[in-house]
């Protein structure tokens, strides 16, 4: 008896899919209109909520005034009832003024868990909780178990947030974001050979080299991408994969193409190792896999020889001028190079602290080579991505630099489409020298038609010179280039302008809500929204827009616009700044 009544005492543990929500804006609403609003949150549940959890075999633990907890024995049935209620949530909101929108945020993570009673504990609790405060209003974010175990079972999309140190969890948590709306359409394989190169694994037993064997991957990348007859995925895009146990067949449907490439570095001393094996993602047969030994100062050489086996196992009949053309040497210097390395690491992670590194060490890459021409553009992009952060504390001399900065790079990068495509950016961006921005971004593209960023610079350069469908068309091309690409948001901000120039203001209004949707705090999608908003009439959504932007940026003025966005044509300009009045914005 005794021993009975000590088995009842302890607890019950067992893995569980837990499942977070409330209402985003719950006091607000509240302050507003109490009464309605619980009338319109019993509504939901009864009508959407409850039904959904019941139909997906889900245990509500409990509730509170604008939240509940969800027990499921199924992570799949936990996200498909999430996401059925996100989806049912933006049809029932379709006709309810935006200020009185009942809105959830969902989180989900799977996990073990201790049943007291009724209740449940543990950290598996504590992340779905987490979770489902870092997830936007209608938006849904899990763990990377969740995504692991949802992925390719459900009609969605996971956007690969990194990993996250959430309050009270002793290690950090990998971050999912879904895509609600629908599941990302697989593209189609190109007509030529195409192939996407994962990040390699840092072998080297150091967490600080981590820059160095990110840095092989990208020249490796950069190389192949010379080559025409192959289509080639940006950087941005693979190195989305990056710490993550991945399917390759999954990979190659993703990014629509054939073939993947697979490896890893390991520097010591003076000595490195590249390893690499080719896939075919088709059926994951592997057509090769080698290594490739020399001393540090082979390495140029090493990238070499993994991409001319590469081009030889899946296009051996590419000419042998064209593979010469793409050897081409960086740098003669070492040092140079491996500060070079170093600092597109920290400008990748755009922060003011690390763009003020990645200053510093570029500028210590063009001490050691004064022809450096990629350090010249990447030091023409800190200074692009200063300007449009308000990072800028004297922009006379700023804009002098960058000036100098990307005429460099062109300079001495006449045949660097890297250089050159930076460099046409940063001076049509922050110079306003729209005729050479132009000029050397074509010639970049001509270069190596393969550089995703090229094609994207393109699109911003259209936009400003007003040439809308010309710009959308080459955003076309950069997002079938790079379909996981980070700046994705922004570029759907641009398309936004885009539309706005061609006087299709609610077309320019959804691209602004794709952008906002994906990055809600993103400055330049929320001067579309207000733009675009305020043009097509739909005033009280514009001055929505531009409260929150001015909680941003509250020195934006008409009078500075053009810092952001520098429209040279008149009238486009003329049409911009209407709509940013009309939503508010002052003078």
């Amino acid at each position: 008896m005794a021993e009975d009544a000590l088995a009842s005492e302890r607890a019950e543990r067992r893995l569980s899919a837990i499942l977070a929500a409330d209402v985003a804006g719950y006091s607000r609403l509240m302050g507003a209109d109490e009464e309605g609003t619980l009338s319109r949150l019993k509504a939901h549940r009864l009508a959407l909520v409850d039904p959904k959890i019941s139909e997906h075999r889900g245990r509500i633990v409990k509730t509170t005034g604008d939240g509940m907890l969800v027990e499921f024995a199924s992570v799949v049935d936990a996200a498909r009832c999430a996401v059925e209620v996100q989806r049912g949530m933006v049809e029932r909101n379709a006709d309810v003024p935006q200020d009185k929108r009942i809105e959830f945020r969902i989180g989900i993570n799977v996990g073990d868990i201790i049943i007291d009673g009724g209740d449940i504990f543990g950290d598996g609790v504590n992340v779905a909780a987490r979770l489902e405060g870092l997830a936007e209003p209608g938006g849904i974010c899990v763990s990377g178990r969740v995504q692991e175990d949802a992925q390719g079972k459900l009609d969605i999309a996971f956007d690969d947030a990194g990993e996250q140190a959430l309050k009270n969890i002793a290690r950090p948590v990998r971050v999912y974001r879904v895509r609600i709306d629908k599941a990302r359409t697989a593209p189609a394989l190109p007509d030529k050979p195409s192939i996407a190169v994962l990040p390699f694994q840092n072998m080297s037993g150091d967490p600080e080299q981590e820059y160095f064997a990110d840095g092989m991957v990208e020249d490796i990348i950069t190389a192949l991408s010379r080559f025409r007859h192959l289509f080639v995925i940006a950087r941005n895009s693979s190195f989305t994969y990056k710490g993550r146990v991945v399917d390759v067949k999954q990979v190659g449907r993703e990014l629509g193409v054939r073939y993947v490439l697979e490896g890893s570095v390991r520097k010591a001393a003076n000595r490195v190792r590249i390893t690499g094996q080719l896939i075919d993602a088709s059926n994951g047969a592997h057509l090769w896999a080698d290594r490739f030994d020399g001393a540090l100062e082979d390495i140029f050489d090493l990238q070499d020889q993994v991409t001319t086996s590469v081009i030889n196992a899946i296009a051996p009949k590419l000419e042998q001028a064209e593979i010469e053309r793409a050897k081409r040497k960086p740098t003669e210097s070492l040092d140079a190079y491996d500060y070079y390395l170093r600092g597109v690491e920290n400008v990748r992670q755009r922060t003011r602290p690390t763009n003020d590194e990645a200053l510093r060490l570029l500028y210590r890459a063009i001490d050691l080579d004064p022809d450096f021409a990629s350090a010249y553009g990447m030091l023409a992009w800190c200074y692009v991505i200063r300007q449009s952060q308000g990072w800028a504390t004297d922009r006379a001399k700023d804009l002098a630099e960058t000036a100098r900065l990307a005429q460099k790079a062109v300079e001495l990068g006449k045949d660097d489409a890297v250089a050159l495509s930076a460099g046409s950016f940063a001076l049509g961006y922050v110079v306003h020298d729209f005729k050479a921005g132009t000029l050397f971004n074509d010639r970049a593209r001509q270069l190596n038609p393969n550089l995703a960023s090229a094609w994207y610079f393109s699109g911003w350069l259209r936009v400003w010179l007003g040439e809308p469908d010309l710009a959308i068309k080459h955003f076309a091309q950069f997002k079938r280039m790079s379909p996981l690409d980070p700046f994705t948001s922004s570029m759907h901000a641009a398309i936004a302008f885009a539309h706005v120039l061609a006087g299709r203001y609610e077309d320019a209004a959804a691209s602004a809500e794709q952008a906002l949707s994906e990055s809600p705090n993103l400055h330049q999608a929320l001067r579309a929204a207000a733009a675009s908003y305020a043009l097509a009439g739909r005033i009280e959504q514009a001055q929505k827009a531009m409260a929150r932007l001015r909680q941003i940026d509250p020195a934006l003025r008409i009078s500075n616009l053009k810092d952001f966005t520098p429209l040279r044509q008149p009238e486009d300009m003329a049409r911009y700044a209407e709509g940013m009045r009309k939503a508010g914005l002052p003078e």
